[in-house]
């Protein structure tokens, strides 16, 4: 009996607590529900809150976890394709603020100002098909010749010299728009690039805000000019980089690959810019390849998942960087193909590939060299000239005391010239005149050249050239009947037997005259004659016969058809006629590896004076700006300076931050810990990214051997200004956690105040010789030398 009321009671009481369960559990679910829908801001729900937009979606008490997963599919499915977009709200402002300084009276002046001289030009040539040659590659004048091409210009205008007023036909805004496009761009790329690595949002707006009010940065993209295009793709190279950085432990997946190939697109589209751009590009290699080596410690890759990623880094770095490359010059060549004044620069074989350019001639010339063949030899490689001599003799002796052969000089001239002709003969035969069977030479023949125009034989012999002691001079023989007796013959050495023959052909073959009893070959030393050589370039006999400047080539060629006196051959030479001939065809690859030679000689010939060049030991301080255009009316001028307030801010924090640097490691080889590990591993970051990529792009200029002016220095001063801006708000953030106090932050508040004040102050005098919209007095002018370096320009009182 008992044991029955017993049952009943558990029964009854079972069934109260399946009821209470049923009651909390629909409590518990009602409370969950309001808090995903509503939030704390703190937490985030597990399942996104738009899902609970279908009623079928939550999770009824009772309901299985695989009917709330089934569920969700078919939530899903119903969906489709959706797009999530966010927008970086102080990313946003600094654009548009960049865009309304660069864009702000982009027309003015209205004038050639600077290197547009020759920017423009190229652009201009673009658009005529006409070959140009720059020493830096062609994608940032393609990018302004695109924009030309959009606003239906014909590229008629001469960009001539500095200072020549633009006509209306020129779309001068369009054509400045794509420099100043990227500067604009520079701002929220620097801000993104900070908040990359992981900076607070402040450090990046600081950024943003001194590379708007730069007022060298700015100058730089208001114009035709290359390196604000340039420093635009190599922050972004270097933000894809950062990006791929967070995703490298995810190999080959989508967004791994977007981001490697976004790195080695934009790397390779900044040196194809300017070649100054390959530092952005080592950066961004080394970066990678070091995110790399961090990754080889990670036990839950096997070695043959390191071995693929490796080898598809590479892959992808390698292959994106040669196609991207060699694509931008297949272009330029497609688009360039008619001859135009820089034609003359290149080999004899290029300047015949173009639409009438030395292909206007080489119909009316034989093609086979032979006895009796009248030539000019031109240097093939490196600098332009053809082989000359005229009737002037060396000294007899030199300025250093050193006696010559009194013979008559040969040099080689940069001009087309008559006395630039030589006459091909064998020794054993004297009659010039060519006639059939044609008498061809060939590779191993031995000859004489004789000057067109004064009859001697070109010859050396052991007297010590006059520039080049070390080798022998070269001159044409004149009988004085003295002891010296003439050495004036020749082995012909044809290089390219494998493509040319061997018999000796006009343009085609490149040849080695090598001389006969000293086994010597014809050089081009490059050295430059005194007056008493007309200022013309050496030539020399020199015992080391492989290298470039000892060969040569035929350009220009006719057959001898009267040798009745010299009288009748000099005529010949006057009259040789140029009858036009379509252009001949060159592959690419030969084109292109000329190209780069000539660039790489270009850049090394290029050491001149002038009067606003400048060290790269003055560009931390601003010794000297540059003087890009001044009004012929008054002082109104563009004078590119950078603002002195940021640029001393830049280089002061430089310097701090490497000596903190050095104090924390040194201190923690103590084992002494100012600041907190994070703090440290974000202070080593930011150095890794910024001050290896400052010193990357400055250093190299110490080694530089040519003309350098302070525009060089803005790539190395873009990421001076990234690193100052992290160390302004380390600083800060140190400070305002050492001394908590409400005094001191209201002063640290209020430093930052006056110095953004000070910035913008600044920004305002100098913006006059960025726009150039005043007509500025000599006084004005004066009062803006705030340093007795700076060369502002004063034509008008």
């Amino acid at each position: 009996m008992d044991s029955q009321v017993r049952k009943r009671k558990n029964k009854g009481n079972v069934g109260g607590k399946d009821k209470d369960l049923r009651d909390l559990s629909d409590k518990l679910g009602n409370i969950i529900q309001e808090q995903r829908h509503g939030g704390d801001g703190e937490s985030v729900p597990e399942t996104p809150p738009n899902e609970f937009c279908n009623d079928d979606a939550v999770l009824k008490p009772g309901q299985p976890e695989t009917t709330r997963v089934a569920t969700r599919k078919t939530a899903k499915a119903k969906k489709g394709f959706s797009l999530q977009l966010e927008i970086d709200g102080m990313a946003t402002l600094l654009f548009v603020v960049g865009v309304c300084t660069r864009f702000f009276l982009l027309e003015n002046p209205n004038n050639v100002v600077f290197d547009e001289m020759h920017y423009g030009k190229y652009a201009a040539q673009y658009l005529k098909n006409t070959f140009f040659f720059d020493s830096n590659p062609p994608l940032g004048k393609l990018m302004v010749a695109f924009a030309g091409y959009l606003a239906n210009w014909d590229g008629s205008f001469g960009f001539d010299k500095i200072g020549v007023e633009y006509p209306e036909s020129v779309p001068l805004w369009t054509l400045r728009f794509i420099p100043a496009m990227a500067g604009s761009l520079l701002v929220p790329l620097s801000y993104l690039l900070l908040q990359e690595l992981g900076l607070c949002a402040w450090t990046g707006a600081i950024a943003g805000f001194m590379i708007i009010f730069e007022n060298a940065i700015l100058t730089q993209s208001r114009f035709i000019l290359m390196e604000s295009i340039m420093m635009c793709f190599g922050v972004g190279a270097l933000l894809s980089v950062l990006k791929f950085k967070k995703v490298s432990n995810q190999p080959f997946t989508s967004a791994w690959f977007f981001w490697l190939c976004a790195a080695t697109f934009l790397a390779t589209a900044a040196f194809s810019v300017k070649y100054i751009g390959i530092y952005s590009a080592l950066l961004c290699w080394f970066l990678i390849l070091q995110d790399f080596w961090r990754l080889l410690p990670n036990k839950s890759m096997t070695d043959r998942q390191l071995f693929t990623d490796y080898l598809v880094r590479v892959s992808v770095m390698a292959l994106g960087t040669v196609f991207l490359y060699l694509a931008i010059f297949y272009l330029h060549f497609e688009i360039l193909y008619k001859a135009g004044n820089h034609d003359s620069m290149m080999t004899s074989q290029f300047q015949a590939s173009l639409e009438g350019g030395l292909g206007s001639i080489i119909r009316g010339q034989p093609g086979v060299i032979a006895h009796g063949s009248q030539v000019t030899l031109r240097h093939t490689y490196g600098r332009t000239c053809w082989l000359h001599s005229h009737e002037a003799v060396y000294p007899v002796k030199y300025e250093d005391g050193r006696g010559s052969s009194h013979q008559q000089q040969v040099s080689c001239y940069t001009f087309k010239d008559i006395n630039n002709w030589w006459i091909i003969k064998r020794p054993e035969r004297e009659a010039l005149v060519v006639s059939e069977p044609v008498d061809t030479i060939k590779h191993g023949d031995i000859i004489q050249l004789v000057h067109g125009i004064t009859h001697r034989a070109l010859n050396t012999h052991d007297v010590a050239a006059p520039m080049s002691p070390n080798n022998q001079e070269v001159s044409c023989y004149i009988d004085y009947n003295i002891s010296m007796p003439a050495e004036n013959m020749w082995k012909v050495d044809i290089l390219n037997r494998d493509t040319a023959g061997d018999v000796w052909h006009t343009i085609n073959s490149q040849i080695r005259l090598i001389h006969v009893n000293t086994s010597q070959a014809l050089k081009f030393s490059g050295k430059q004659y005194p007056e008493w050589g007309y200022e013309q370039l050496e030539v020399v006999a020199d015992r080391n016969i492989n290298q470039a400047d000892t060969v040569w080539n035929v350009e220009e060629h006719q057959y001898t058809k009267d040798d009745k006196d010299k009288e009748t051959i000099e005529r010949e030479i006057h009259n040789h006629e140029l009858i036009p001939e379509a252009k001949t065809e060159l592959p690419f690859w030969v084109k292109f590896l000329e190209v780069q030679f000539k660039m790489l000689l270009t850049n090394q010939e290029n050491v001149k004076n002038h009067n606003f060049a400048s060290d790269p030991m003055e560009w931390p301080i601003m010794t000297r700006g540059i003087a890009y255009y001044i009004s012929k009316e008054s002082n109104n001028q563009v004078h590119l300076l950078g603002n002195i307030v940021i640029w001393y801010t830049g280089t002061l924090c430089a310097l701090l931050y490497t000596g903190l640097l050095v104090f924390h490691l040194l201190r923690r080889r103590r084992q002494c810990y100012d600041i907190s590990n994070e703090e440290f591993k974000e202070y080593c970051t930011v150095g890794e990214v910024l001050l290896t990529g400052y010193l990357l792009h400055y250093v190299p200029y110490f080694f530089f051997d040519r003309t350098l002016f302070l525009h060089h220095y803005l790539s190395a001063y873009l990421f001076k200004i990234m690193l100052s801006a992290y160390f302004i708000t380390h600083c800060t953030k140190l400070i305002k956690k050492k001394m908590p106090y409400t005094v001191t932050k209201a002063g640290l508040y209020l430093l930052l105040f006056v110095w953004c004040c000070a910035v913008i102050y600044v920004f305002k005098t100098f913006s006059v010789l960025t726009y150039a919209n005043k007509q500025l007095s000599a006084e004005e002018v004066r009062k803006l030398r705030w340093k007795d370096t700076w060369d502002l320009i004063i034509h008008k009182k």
